[in-house]
């Protein structure tokens, strides 16, 4: 069965880096995934997505730029290279495994998919001014 967990957040000074891991139990050549966060008192946001069948990318406007997103396959695991971290960058951030015949943007664009995906617990990012 598949299990995604996250590690790697923390508390960073403004303009910091951070990186993040989602480790799943299976392997993501049969799975797209997402990065999304939520902080508080908002909406969980997509922000970042790879497809494991042919590793294209989706970056959201608010990380474009500052977010990288790879994969590294033979560890089942994908990574959020997060620098430039900016204070609005706080919140729980959550990676999510889904279907890999769906398309990267609207796994992280379309509430409506979220439904199929597999969750992790979240990790939480806090960026100080």
């Amino acid at each position: 069965q598949l299990q995604v967990v996250e590690s790697g957040g923390g508390l960073v000074q403004t303009g910091g880096s951070l990186r993040l891991s989602c480790a799943a139990s299976l392997s993501l050549d049969y799975y797209a995934i997402g990065w999304f966060r939520q902080a508080p008192g908002k909406e969980r946001e997509g922000i970042s997505s790879i497809s494991g069948k042919d590793g294209s990318t989706y970056y959201a406007d608010s990380v474009k730029g500052r977010f990288t997103i790879s994969r590294e396959a033979k560890n089942n695991t994908v990574l959020l290279q997060m620098d430039s971290l900016k204070p609005e960058d706080t919140g729980v951030y959550y990676c999510a495994a889904f279907p890999h015949s769906l398309l990267v943007a609207p796994i992280a664009t379309d509430p409506r998919l979220r439904k199929f995906g597999t969750w992790g617990q979240g990790t939480q990012v806090t960026v100080s001014s």
